[in-house]
């Protein structure tokens, strides 16, 4: 690999604080060898070849907590190349993948198949969560101790939430005593059983069976409450309401957690969904835009510390059914970036402060090397001209399934290229 030095782009890196125009130079390693204000023209021999970004921006590769893959079991959907192309495309380098699979992740030979395939189809780093409960029945607890020594970074039910409160006490004994990290999505089943959409005005309107707020917010309430007994590592995957950052916020200084939120539930509100459309149909449910402004406000309060895509790809068949009866999702991760930069753009939120939930806090959360520039790590970043207009259409997505929720969206901001190891494995026709 021959080294690459690149100048005059704005270099965002939240992990070291730097916030600059200035330049970037990869060794023949694929390492960072220099970054910032520094490395510029008069500072390089002038026998060396570089590349002029003309002020485009330098984000280190995106950390994405919450994405779903089809293999193995479901490689129609989704399978690791597929989903590598498509986080490329969105600037993402590091992925966490859920273990709703078929089988399940729930044991070390199931682990050792995802790690060869992932090593061996995909371009991006791939950090494979496992099940808190064997076969997701949220009966028996999954080995802990063993998976984390294959490599398991973390521990959820995915799309299930643990119901039982002594089971989920124990989780939480077992998680602190091993030092794993816990992934709770927040829904209350019996609450939220037949539900479709937010419980309220759209719901009626539709004649759907909604989703209370209350189910998110009764879950969050138990597990922060069960924290102060059993203080483990344990991580809000998603939240929808104002009512839940009101916990949030109450409970911040009395237990130690972390919070995410989807780039659906803060981009848009139950009135996208307008007549039935099935692509809006996601977990949890799109909520008021009163619901979606207090998630902007909590991140600028630090309430929320991780933003994801939630990539969930469906086929078309899944999605094209009836509101009830259609599968529950959509893919996102290759918009995850330009989404993200909307909140940039109508200033509801801090540039800077968007990729800090993209990169940095991800990746302390999940006790990784990624998601920075530091000198002398291996260069996953992502090159974007944040003011580039473009429409978004589904027959573009890279994603092996179109299921994206904002079909026609007009965007700006597109990743330009994205480097893995200092390799530039994706860049934009």
């Amino acid at each position: 690999m021959k080294k690459k030095i690149y100048l005059n782009a704005n270099i965002i890196d939240p992990y070291n604080a730097i916030d600059e125009i200035g330049g970037l130079i990869i060794n023949e390693e694929g390492k960072i060898e220099a970054v910032g204000k520094k490395v510029n023209k008069n500072n390089i021999p002038s026998r060396e070849k570089f590349i002029d970004l003309n002020g485009k921006h330098i984000f280190p590769g995106l950390v994405d907590m919450r994405v779903f893959v089809g293999e193995p079991g479901f490689e129609y959907k989704e399978n690791f190349k597929t989903l590598s192309n498509a986080a490329l495309s969105g600037g993402v380098t590091s992925v966490v993948t859920m273990p709703n699979t078929s089988p399940v992740i729930d044991n070390v030979s199931i682990v050792d198949f995802l790690k060869r395939r992932g090593r061996d189809k995909s371009k991006i780093n791939i950090y494979p969560s496992a099940s808190l409960t064997k076969n997701l029945e949220s009966t028996n607890m999954t080995e802990f101790g063993l998976l984390k020594k294959k490599g398991i970074i973390a521990f959820t039910d995915g799309i299930k939430t643990i119901q039982n409160t002594r089971l989920m006490s124990r989780i939480m004994r077992s998680a602190y005593d091993l030092d794993c990290l816990i992934m709770q999505h927040a829904e209350d089943f019996e609450l939220s059983k037949n539900g479709s959409v937010n419980d309220g005005i759209v719901a009626t309107r539709l004649g759907l069976q909604g989703i209370p707020d209350l189910a998110e917010r009764i879950i969050i309430e138990r597990d922060l409450t069960l924290l102060e007994d059993f203080n483990c590592r344990y991580h809000i995957s998603q939240i929808s309401s104002s009512k839940s950052v009101d916990v949030i916020k109450r409970k911040k200084d009395a237990v130690k957690f972390t919070t995410g939120v989807s780039i659906n539930n803060l981009s848009l509100n139950e009135n996208d969904i307008g007549d039935f459309r099935t692509f809006l149909k996601l977990s949890p449910p799109l909520r008021t835009e009163e619901d979606r402004m207090s998630l902007v406000d909590a991140i600028n309060k630090d309430l929320i510390d991780v933003i994801v895509s939630d990539h969930k790809p469906e086929d078309e068949e899944s999605k094209r059914l009836t509101f009830s009866q259609a599968a529950t999702g959509a893919s996102g991760i290759e918009t995850l970036l330009p989404l993200a930069l909307e909140q940039y753009h109508n200033n509801s939120i801090k540039l800077f402060k968007i990729i800090e939930l993209l990169t940095s806090n991800p990746a302390k959360i999940l006790k990784i090397n990624k998601g920075n520039l530091s000198i002398g790590s291996n260069a996953d970043f992502c090159i974007v001209d944040i003011n580039k207009p473009w429409i978004i259409k589904k027959e573009n997505l890279v994603s092996k399934s179109k299921n994206t929720s904002i079909e026609d969206k007009k965007m700006q901001g597109k990743v330009l290229s994205t480097f893995v190891n200092g390799e530039e494995l994706f860049k934009a026709n």
